[in-house]
């Protein structure tokens, strides 16, 4: 069925506006590691569609599904799930401690864009997490996902940034730049046991090895 042009632009209207309100509040929930042991947590309303997609005449690369994240340098060798939004629009995280997880309405990991993938900090009693040690991580640090075919992908750090627990920050999803990347998000600074959230936002920015 055809529909009119009238309500095409006003579709259109109404996708352009809600993308670009999502992106601006992304981190306002974002809590993935909590001592309470809460799973209903993260990315505050995120639009599903901010990688910029190959231009016309490019050929996009297909991968495999990633099933394991490995980063040397800080002794982390993880499961992959995989999560999209919870009901309150926020980003889903791993189940447990040990897992990570790929957003994936992201770019897969290796694919032109940002994927993004997640993981816990400060488990409850001292349990060890996923991403306890992320912070140590240096520009130049190797960072490798293995997908469900049995390739390895390779990407090196760019760069660590810390962000408030509020913040908004695009570059995080958004890339315009026709390059793969592979940006990694937990929690860090300090506990708030009134809102069961830590006060920033690590995130490491990487880029993959060509």
């Amino acid at each position: 069925m055809r529909l009119p042009k009238s309500s095409i632009k006003r579709r259109l209207l109404i996708v352009s506006v809600v993308g670009l309100t999502l992106v601006s509040v992304f981190f306002a929930n974002f809590i993935p590691g909590t001592r309470s042991h809460t799973s209903s947590v993260g990315l505050s309303r995120i639009t599903t569609s901010i990688n910029k997609q190959p231009e016309s005449g490019q050929t996009k690369m297909v991968l495999g599904s990633p099933v394991r994240l490995k980063i040397p340098s800080i002794n982390v060798d993880a499961a992959l799930d995989y999560v999209g939004l919870t009901p309150q629009g926020e980003l889903g995280v791993p189940a447990g401690p040990t897992n990570a997880a790929w957003y994936d309405r992201s770019s897969r990991p290796g694919e032109v864009g940002n994927a993004v993938i997640d993981g816990h900090f400060g488990w409850k009693d001292n349990t060890p997490a996923v991403f306890d040690d992320l912070h140590k991580l240096q520009a130049g640090d190797g960072i490798y996902i293995v997908d469900d075919r049995g390739a390895t992908i390779a990407f090196v750090v760019r760069d660590i940034q810390m962000y408030d627990q509020n913040a908004s920050e695009e570059a995080v999803f958004a890339s315009n730049d026709g390059k793969a990347h592979l940006n990694l998000i937990t929690c860090e600074g300090t506990w708030n046991e009134a809102q069961k959230s830590y006060s920033n936002r690590l995130v490491v920015f990487t880029d993959k090895v060509e």
